[in-house]
């Protein structure tokens, strides 16, 4: 069985999704379950997780709506505000809905320190009592943001979107490295494989670069912690679906029937509990 961790769904607001660029050309465009169920088929994947891509409450009754019409969505990841006063009695209304199963901001696009600041520490720190996981997106150079994260929450369930999205480009990984290898001690912090396909040269999926990477964090997290992603359909810049799971089965080859399995769907339906 396959599970994909991290699936995105929009219609294209040029105003509101304004991250994708013009030069973004193949992914300036409605992405709706439709168009994603027929690489399920040509796949062989089995479901997926669907992960905000915007910062909104809409977003996350968008993501609601789909999952009820479509049985392949096997749980949400929301946008929430983390802030907000009253953040407690939004996550008990959102426990009627039972395909909620954590939340995500976007903060590879703040500032260094964004997830630390006192009213967002506080906001995640009340997920746990509600069942949600928090899904960390972050830079490279944001990444030191995660290991103080979960210091202070160790018990908060965390999974590191895009292996802390390594610079693949310059190949400078030495503080990336140095942070995976911290934050990797947290036993309730996972990591998904997903979206590198875009962090490096966009016209040239070179195996050898992302088999490092892999290298590095299947030695730190263990393959108990690591969770198949394609961050579709952003992967679509870098390269197609069916070569990233091409890439990833070749890699994976390596490991047991059993632990293959953990990996491509078993530790997801742990995790975000599916």
């Amino acid at each position: 069985m396959i599970i994909d961790s991290h699936v995105h769904f929009w219609n294209f607001n040029p105003v509101r999704d304004a991250w994708i660029t013009e030069e973004m050309t193949a992914i300036r465009k409605d992405f709706l379950p439709k168009d994603y169920s027929l690489l399920l088929k040509e796949n062989q994947v089995d479901g997926c997780v669907a992960v905000q891509a915007d910062q909104s409450d809409e977003e996350t009754a968008f993501l609601v709506d789909l999952a009820k019409d479509n049985p392949m969505i096997k749980g949400v990841v929301g946008w929430t505000d983390l802030a907000y006063d009253k953040l407690e009695e939004s996550l008990e209304n959102y426990q009627s809905e039972k395909i909620i199963k954590g939340f995500r901001h976007v903060a590879e696009g703040e500032e260094i320190g964004f997830l630390l600041q006192k009213k967002i520490l506080n906001g995640i720190s009340k997920l746990q009592q509600f069942n949600y996981t928090f899904d960390i997106l972050l830079r490279q150079d944001q990444l030191s943001d995660a290991v103080k994260l979960s210091e202070k929450l160790p018990e908060q369930p965390f999974i590191l979107d895009h292996c802390g999205k390594p610079d693949l480009r310059t190949n400078e990984l030495k503080d990336w490295k140095e942070n995976i290898s911290e934050l990797a001690q947290n036993p309730n912090v996972y990591c998904k494989i997903s979206g590198l396909l875009t962090q490096g040269n966009w016209n040239l999926a070179d195996e050898k670069p992302i088999f490092e990477i892999f290298d590095f964090v299947f030695l730190k997290f263990g393959i108990k912690r690591l969770v198949f992603g394609s961050d579709w359909p952003v992967m679509l810049l870098g390269g197609n679906y069916a070569l990233w799971l091409k890439l990833i089965s070749k890699y994976l080859g390596q490991f047991s029937k059993e632990e293959q399995e953990q990996f491509f769907s078993g530790n997801a339906v742990e995790f975000y509990r599916l």
